[in-house]
């Protein structure tokens, strides 16, 4: 398994032993989660006076922003790892700020094969492109698999490419109305240090109680009462920075019930699958640092590496959506192997031998995360609006799944959590 211990660089809890930190038995706020929502609710809240505890059920924060520095010995971003829109995102001046190394990298295909035959990667990219734009112009809320033909190969490969790879499912499972919501990304950066680093630098001294699960969340008194395995903790209010995936599957029960309307609005959003199948290799058949790679087959079983970003040995090999589910729940194993064999369909048998080592990564089975990023079922486009609602003046929420057009972003989380502390603290009094 590639998530690492890390614990011993959090912030206060790094003052004293883990588990030493004992919960404040009244704070203003309690948010759920310490990822970049769960962060930047705190950050906010405290900037306003608030007191506020954070409790996360993983033993480090970060969430699904983690860089594993130890498997492979050179930084790798288990989670995200582009900074998204960085002319507008949250983390880039703060990155700067504090001396990580960023570099410019969008991910236009470079090199695409089609089955084992090399294919002119513009084709693809120009064919993803009109995708897009057949896609966002939708005036319906249907799948966006029934608005594009796929019975080409280019085409197949490009709807792959927008679909699985980048949405993390299926155009049969994105929602037409939902994809045209989101903003362009680009520019993009990538961090040398890794993304992860970043946001375990921002959220270093916020005061968070690790391995500390969140079980029962009580709103039928004043306030709230946010049951843990450590204890019980009341507060005015409280953040749930948990995924769709967590609140849809009751991993957090609420007494009374969460409204109708907010229950299914959790289950509409459910979460799709991008898997990362990271390969250290000690050869590099040509390739340049920071090529983009895809090979693309039949059936919707697409493979793309970044190849040896910031000249490190890694080629990251991603997949997604249905086949992303599939080989998280085949496991590293044939993980590795389904990578390893895609080298040699483009490279040749000797790209086999030139593998020292691969990996998973495991989000799919993850109870803290249950998938990778959250995406809206067809015909259900108001889900995120309506998830988005407090409750009761009570209960927000936050996360990747909220956040407006940097919806499955990093940065896009970061604010989501911002707006969540600004609502709490117009009503939550010091």
């Amino acid at each position: 398994m590639m998530l690492t211990r890390r614990a011993a660089l959090l912030g206060l809890a790094a003052a004293a032993p883990l588990g030493a930190f004992r919960l404040p038995s009244n704070p203003d706020v309690v948010v759920v989660g310490a990822g970049s929502a769960g962060i930047a609710a705190a950050l906010t809240l405290q900037a306003q006076g608030k007191s506020v505890v954070i409790v996360e059920a993983m033993d480090r924060i970060g969430g699904r922003a983690f860089t594993d520095t130890s498997t492979f010995g050179v930084p790798f971003d288990v989670g995200c790892a582009w900074l998204h829109k960085s002319n507008d995102n949250p983390y880039t001046d703060y990155a700067r700020t504090n001396g990580f190394r960023l570099q410019a990298h969008e991910y236009d295909l470079e090199r695409v094969w089609l089955g084992r035959e090399p294919t002119q990667a513009h084709l693809v990219n120009e064919a993803e492109e009109a995708m897009s734009e057949t896609i966002a112009g939708a005036e319906a809320d249907v799948p966006a698999s029934t608005l594009v033909d796929l019975s080409d190969p280019i085409a197949e490969a490009a709807g792959d490419y927008l679909g699985a790879l980048d949405m993390a499912v299926d155009l049969d499972e994105l929602s037409t109305l939902d994809y045209a919501s989101t903003d362009d990304l680009e520019p993009n950066l990538l961090c040398a240090e890794g993304f992860g680093s970043i946001v375990h630098h921002r959220g270093r001294s916020l005061p968070v109680r690790l391995n500390t699960p969140v079980r029962h969340i009580r709103w039928d008194g004043p306030g709230v009462t946010v049951e843990t395995d450590a204890g019980s903790i009341r507060a005015g209010a409280v953040i749930v920075t948990a995924s769709t995936g967590v609140l849809a599957g009751g991993g957090i029960r609420f007494t009374p019930d969460l409204p109708v309307a907010t229950q299914e609005a959790a289950a509409d959003i459910p979460m799709g699958m991008l898997a990362k199948i990271p390969l250290l290799r000690d050869q590099r058949f040509g390739l340049e640092s920071f090529t983009d790679v895809l090979l693309a087959r039949r059936g919707r079983r697409d493979l793309y590496f970044l190849s040896f970003p910031f000249d490190t040995d890694l080629m990251v090999g991603f997949v997604g959506g249905d086949l992303g589910w599939e080989l998280s729940a085949a496991g590293e194993d044939a993980a590795v192997d389904f990578a390893t064999q895609g080298l040699v369909e483009m490279f040749g048998s000797d790209a086999a031998s030139a593998v020292v080592k691969g990996g998973l990564t495991r989000w799919a089975s993850n109870p803290w995360t249950r998938g990778a990023y959250a995406a809206v079922t067809p015909g259900r486009h108001g889900a995120r609006e309506a998830l988005a609602r407090p409750v009761g003046d009570r209960i927000f929420f936050a996360g990747e799944a909220l956040a407006g057009g940097l919806v499955q972003t990093c940065g896009g989380a970061f604010r989501s959590g911002e707006a969540a502390a600004q609502a709490v603290s117009a009503l939550v009094r010091t």
